[in-house]
């Protein structure tokens, strides 16, 4: 039985317990220079003047500073790619409607889990092989993962130890693997890895199956040193997964306690928080 709470409220609370307040130390986060910090990479990026942010308030600037250890010009840098990544996919954010993507967690190809791993990531789960694409759209799939991402940049804690992916590709098949091309890839390894205010502490494949390696092919051009050392790979073998995530934080699919927790329950809770909503409509999404 799970021995947490499930909810899918969000902790958006500004105090972190201390073992992340911790955490936000030793990645260069001081209490003391933090309001300098943030006023300074404000400074840099107006001067810089690349890109024009909806907003540079202390909120938002914080996640990027997180995501990258609070330096500066690495922040800057993963700024520029978040709105670059904008410009070029701008029907994933403008006039976007969140509660009308509801459908795609219908078929449970994408979620976030509602309770976090031992080491407090939250981890978004990916299944491929449930994938209808006559039905749904792949620029469907990546909307429903960026209000997602979106959301779980707002959490202090989430912006500190960041997150996992679990890319469960049973069932896989040809027709799948036609739909994800180089350019899909590229979007996906930017979502996940280089332009977004959230770090990607690992992804984990499990239950691949012979298509794997022509998906994997599309992904590999775009895989630095680093995003191969968070790769891992794991078949149908759960005990090396469980290696990485207790199955005390698992859905019991994967060899762990909980049940599956539909991206629907985001959504639905969503409509009930003024605060996020507002949040996010600065963002061009519509409500």
């Amino acid at each position: 039985m799970p021995s947490v709470q499930i909810t899918h409220d969000m902790d958006l609370g500004p105090e972190m317990p201390e073992p992340y307040k911790t955490l936000a130390s030793e990645q260069g986060e001081c209490e003391l220079s933090k309001h300098h910090a943030i006023a300074e990479f404000r400074s840099y990026i107006l001067e810089h003047d690349e890109f024009q942010p909806q907003r540079t308030d202390d909120d938002f600037l914080i996640k990027f500073l997180r995501a990258r250890s609070w330096k500066i010009d690495l922040s800057y840098k993963l700024m520029s790619n978040y709105y670059k990544f904008r410009e070029h996919n701008k029907s994933y954010y403008e006039k976007v409607r969140p509660l009308d993507l509801k459908f795609v967690g219908d078929d449970n190809i994408v979620t976030v889990t509602p309770y976090r791993d031992q080491h407090g990531h939250r981890i978004i789960i990916y299944r491929f092989g449930e994938w209808k694409p006559s039905r749904i759209s792949v620029d469907d799939i990546f909307r429903a993962s960026i209000v997602l991402i979106e959301l779980g940049s707002l959490e202090p804690i989430s912006q500190v130890v960041g997150g996992v992916g679990i890319f469960d590709l049973q069932n896989l098949s040809l027709n799948h693997v036609l739909h994800l091309s180089p350019s899909v890839a590229q979007k996906m390894i930017a979502l996940l890895v280089t332009s977004m205010p959230i770090r990607t502490h690992a992804i984990h494949i499990v239950n691949q199956n012979w298509a794997f390696n022509a998906a994997f092919n599309a992904f590999k051009p775009f895989l630095n040193a680093t995003m191969r050392e968070k790769l891992y790979i794991h078949g149908n073998k759960m005990d090396s997964l469980h290696k990485h995530i207790s199955p005390d934080h698992l859905p019991k699919r994967y060899g762990g306690v909980h049940e599956d927790y539909p991206y629907n329950l985001w959504i639905d809770n969503l409509v009930t928080n003024a605060a996020l909503l507002k949040n996010l409509e600065t963002l061009g999404y519509v409500f």
